[in-house]
């Protein structure tokens, strides 16, 4: 796993286009207005729809995010070439209320850290766990204004994510997350 030269931050997600929430679109785009030269790449089945993608374009250009600025793709079928796609973000972002659980587990294990929100509820509290499994609870917001903080501060201190990036693997293998006993 390398980690990608940061010129200009990707935050992103493959998560089931069911998990987007308008609560999840909302403060994915006030991340946007935050790092005004971010892009978010979106990959999920429902993409390869021209109408799926000018709906949500809409939503972001009325949640005060140019559309452009969003990088919209339909899911990729194929593993290989779908775990490869994680080399093109920087940062994960969980959705809620309903987390990523597949999806947190191959964004941490393609290198790629993951900011969660700590939910009520079973659904809203994978991701959380998991990243306090292998030591990153730092990446686990307490509410939403925590989750923009999260990812913006993460997202500036490019330092502190290359690192994260680079021993993301080794520390899913030496975590319980990855304890098959």
């Amino acid at each position: 796993i390398e980690a990608r030269g940061i010129e200009v931050p990707v935050v992103g997600s493959f998560n089931n286009p069911g998990k987007l929430s308008p609560s999840t679109l909302g403060t994915w785009a006030a991340i946007l207005r935050a790092l005004p030269a971010a892009r978010l790449l979106l990959s999920t089945r429902n993409l390869g729809d021209p109408t799926a993608c000018r709906r949500l374009r809409r939503r972001f250009r009325e949640l005060g995010v140019e559309p452009e600025r969003l990088l919209l793709r339909p899911g990729i079928p194929d593993m290989a070439r779908h775990l490869a796609s994680y080399g093109e973000i920087d940062i994960g972002l969980d959705p809620f209320p309903y987390n990523g659980t597949t999806t947190t587990l191959e964004t941490l294990w393609m290198g790629v850290p993951v900011v969660a929100l700590l939910g009520d509820r079973h659904a809203a509290r994978v991701s959380a766990a998991l990243l306090h499994r292998i030591g990153l609870s730092e990446l686990v917001a307490a509410d939403v204004d925590g989750y923009v903080a999260t990812a913006v501060g993460l997202a500036r201190d490019l330092d502190r994510l290359a690192s994260l990036r680079a021993g993301l693997r080794a520390r899913m293998q030496a975590s319980p997350v990855m304890d098959a006993t």
